[in-house]
């Protein structure tokens, strides 16, 4: 999953898109709900890993976690610095009164810079789309200490569906997106435990398909697919999208569908040791009797 995106390009429109600071209201939609998830998983983390966080403030995790050292990677450098400017001086002030640290690192999320077991919990809304899926589960199973949570969200198949259906040709326009199940399945490959997912569909209206074009493009969601078509869409090739669009439109509205995967899990205690040598485990309390 993930061996069809063209990284580069990828990088290159989020570098692009992090010079503008009108963010990406669905991204803190989905941020918000996630974070409405964290009331029911009781856990502590000293430090937390926010991969991807492009822009974005660390809000929903400082209102959880106030006294956390946070670390912020994206693979584009624009984003972050947009980030780390932006904290107004009363909140950098905050920061340092109770302890707590915000970090900025440009790094990629399949090749992180930090050593094993270094986070309490790895934290990333709607970055794995991204990148590698089985890449960076490991990697991020690697970062986690023992007993770390995962937490994040990612776009499902069905996102976009109606302009992937809009164009008549078989040149890819749309990301494919990994089904929830499969995702599952990754995080238990990668060496997670207790993995929970579940899904929702977020679904936006425009009047103009050109004004959903242009939010993908303003917050740098514009197509890398490796078999993308490298030259401009034909005049022709897009009024027959855009019409096929604009009939799905009800009341002059047209949808636009997001299918939001959440799916959280745990790093528990390794089984075996890296070359494959099982690891048993002695309480030498278990079975003593309280003294007399």
């Amino acid at each position: 999953m993930g061996g069809w995106l063209d990284r580069r390009a990828a990088r290159r429109w989020f570098e692009r898109a992090g010079a503008a600071p009108a963010g990406d209201p669905l991204a803190r939609e989905v941020e918000r709900r996630m974070g409405e998830r964290l009331v029911y998983l009781r856990h502590e983390p000293g430090r937390i890993l926010n991969v991807g966080s492009g822009a974005a403030t660390h809000g929903v995790l400082r209102g959880r976690y106030p006294r956390a050292e946070i670390v912020a990677v994206d693979f584009a450098a624009a984003p972050l610095r947009l980030a780390r400017d932006a904290r107004p001086l009363a909140a950098r002030a905050r920061a340092l009164l109770r302890g707590a640290e915000d970090r900025y690192v440009c790094a990629d999320s399949v090749a992180l810079p930090f050593a094993r077991g270094t986070f309490q919990m790895v934290w990333s809304n709607l970055a794995l789309a991204w990148s590698d899926v089985e890449a960076a589960l490991r990697e991020w199973h690697r970062v986690l200490a023992v007993d770390g949570l995962l937490m994040f969200t990612t776009y499902g198949p069905d996102t976009l569906l109606e302009l992937r259906a809009a164009f008549a040709d078989t040149v890819p326009h749309v990301h494919p997106f990994a089904d929830m199940h499969d995702l599952g399945d990754a995080l238990v490959a990668a060496g997670f435990a207790d993995p929970v997912m579940d899904m929702e569909r977020i679904t936006l209206t425009y009047t103009r398909v050109e004004d959903l074009v242009a939010d993908l493009r303003a917050t740098g969601q514009r197509n890398a697919h490796g078999a993308r078509r490298r030259t401009l869409t034909g005049a022709g090739r897009w009024r027959g999208a855009r019409a096929a669009y604009a009939a799905l439109a009800r009341d002059g509205r047209m949808p636009a569908s997001f299918e939001i995967v959440y799916g959280h899990a745990w790093k528990a205690a390794p089984r075996a040791t890296a070359d494959g040598r099982a690891i048993v485990r002695f309480d030498r309390n278990r079975g003593r009797g309280k003294p007399g």
